[in-house]
């Protein structure tokens, strides 16, 4: 199955990761649509004031969709109609969360075990709001229950406008080869465009699955951590990975709060450094540093001592 045409490659959400910054630069790299990290969508009902900055986005990321997590679909329905109005492009449910805080509260993949329950979610969604909406699933909740075909006739049913597909199991959590041949199936059940997400770790990688399952598109997440040039083209020398860094930095520092803002320059300059030389000791001393200008000072003196 050879799928010829432009490669189409999204940045995936993920928690506590995936904010305006991060979103910005991979879109700079090339990603294609972006997607927020979830949403509470009880929370944002609710004013909440953290939910309300995971909710924030900058006006070169679109076209942006904002996934929203919750299993009330009244609830679901009224936070989409916010979001909708507040300029979001797409509105995406996340059905593929697999935190266990998560699914105690019957959210994220836990949505996969209850396929009616899915449908009326689906149904409420698609009435409340007018721009696309897509869901991000798994394969299913276990080994016994690999459901992803039935969930998403479901939601094809119910007008939803894709699907973005993990193939793994709730349960395999991030363990594992993930089984592509679960995106082929859900891509051979439906009309609609099906992404395909799961250990995607460079362009060619996702030309591989884009042509063994019939994907549309292909969501990257993991490898872009520390690597956001993933999305590019051609791989960018050092001196462009700099420059890329150095944006990414002032992007955090410009439109993040500020403790929040040294908790995302940490995480991602330990990310940045992967493959340095030094690298273990001075995401130890990064970590212990207290304000953002030391955190950078770190990083640059081992970038140059190691001829990035």
């Amino acid at each position: 199955m050879r799928l010829e045409g432009p490669l189409d490659l999204r940045l995936a959400p993920m928690a506590a990761v995936t904010n305006a910054p991060f979103r910005l630069i991979a879109r700079e790299c090339g990603a294609g649509l972006l997607t927020s990290e979830e949403i509470d969508a009880k929370a944002l009902v609710l004013d909440n004031a953290m939910t309300r900055t995971l909710a924030a986005y900058l006006p070169d990321e679109h076209p942006i969709a904002m996934q929203l997590l919750g299993a009330d679909p009244d609830v679901l329905a009224e936070a989409a109609r916010r979001l909708e109005a507040a300029g979001a492009d797409a509105i995406d449910l996340n059905m593929g969360c697999p935190v266990a805080k998560i699914v105690a509260k019957g959210q994220g993949s836990a949505l996969m075990r209850d396929p009616l329950g899915a449908a009326v979610i689906f149904r409420t969604l698609r009435k409340a709001v007018r721009v696309p909406f897509t869901i991000k699933i798994r394969g299913g909740w276990d080994d016994r229950t690999v459901n992803a075909v039935e969930i998403a006739r479901i939601a094809e049913a119910e007008g939803v406008d894709a699907i973005t597909v993990h193939p793994r199991t709730r349960s395999q959590q991030f363990t594992g080869v993930a089984p592509r041949d679960v995106i082929a199936r859900v891509v051979a059940a439906v009309a609609i465009p099906v992404i395909g997400n799961g250990d995607v770790r460079d362009r060619e990688d996702a030309r591989r699955m884009r042509s063994e399952t019939g994907c549309v598109a292909v969501m990257i997440g993991r490898a872009a951590l520390g690597a956001p040039w993933v999305f590019s083209a051609e791989p960018p020398a050092a001196p462009a990975r700099a420059r890329i860094i150095a944006r990414h930095l002032a992007l955090i520092a410009a439109h993040l709060p500020e403790r929040l803002a040294l908790v995302q320059m940490k995480k991602h300059l330990a990310w940045y450094s992967n493959g340095l030389r030094g690298a273990a000791k001075m995401r130890a001393v990064i970590f212990e540093a207290r304000d953002a200008e030391s955190v950078q000072r770190i990083f640059w003196t081992l970038w140059n001592d190691a001829g990035a």
